[in-house]
């Protein structure tokens, strides 16, 4: 059995964005396609509406060109545990009201119980200052945390 991955709306962003000034970004971008053309194939791929609706946003060419690219991904379901769980990180402050998706795009990886959730969003997600106290926060309620990490960090598998 392949390993789960949820994918956060990142992922498809990277891919289909013009190549940026910026040297890190256009590097992360650049890993992004890499990952995708030579190892997508080795996991089982996972969106939600969350991500969908993100995708359809902004630029109306590069939204439909995003869209295109999760079209065909399964979709998980948004349950009543995911959306109570997005809530209690929220409560402990873990993440800002203003990252209340953010939470909920880990809160349903958590739930579902996928494998990976693969994100560029350092910020609020895949942040190593927060990932530990998410972590042990699902524990309390159950869970089990899946990996937060960049395609860069599954660049090996």
């Amino acid at each position: 059995m392949k390993p789960r991955i949820y994918l956060e709306t990142t992922i498809p962003s990277y891919l289909v964005a013009r190549r940026s000034r910026d040297l890190r970004l256009a590097a992360d971008q650049e890993t992004t396609q890499e990952w995708w053309e030579a190892r997508r194939q080795n996991y089982e791929l996972f969106i939600s509406e969350f991500v969908r609706a993100e995708v359809q946003r902004g630029d109306a060419q590069a939204a439909a060109a995003r869209l295109a690219l999760v079209e065909g991904i399964p979709m998980l379901s948004e349950p009543q545990s995911a959306t109570e769980l997005a809530g209690q990180i929220l409560a402990a402050r873990l993440l800002p009201p203003a990252a209340a998706l953010d939470a909920s795009h880990i809160a349903l990886a958590t739930v579902h119980a996928m494998d990976y959730l693969l994100t560029w969003n350092c910020k609020h997600i895949h942040n190593v200052a927060i990932i530990r106290q998410i972590e042990r926060l699902c524990e309390r309620q159950g869970y089990t945390c899946p990996i937060i990490c960049t395609p860069n960090d599954l660049m090996d598998t």
